[in-house]
């Protein structure tokens, strides 16, 4: 099966929290074709999550898992650490005081 680059996806995900008012950033520019994708979800109250694709190894789908959750810095460092060994991530950041980040909608 055919797969996006992680460049049009990127694009794509921004574009669709635009259309939704959500305020979005990259943080991180990776590589356009391969990269992985952070996406951190900042709620403005000192508290953050961190994203990334995975395999969910039941069902054989990619589904958005929890990488880091708590206080904003600790997220942050999580974050660090997986750019430190793979340079190629991309690293978006969404704010958003309801907590809204739209990885669960269709086609994403």
């Amino acid at each position: 099966m055919a797969r996006l680059t992680s460049d049009f996806w990127v694009h794509a995900y921004l574009a669709r929290l635009r259309l939704a008012d959500i305020p979005a950033y990259v943080i991180a520019h990776g590589d356009d074709t391969a990269g992985a994708v952070l996406v951190k979800l900042a709620t403005l109250d000192g508290q953050a999550q961190a994203f990334h694709r995975t395999y969910d190894l039941m069902s054989g789908e990619r589904v958005w898992a929890t990488l880091a959750s708590g206080p904003e810095f600790e997220v942050d460092e999580a974050i660090r650490r997986q750019q430190s060994f793979d340079p190629d991530i991309w690293v978006i950041e969404v704010e958003d005081r309801q907590g809204r980040h739209l990885l669960a909608e269709e086609g994403l």
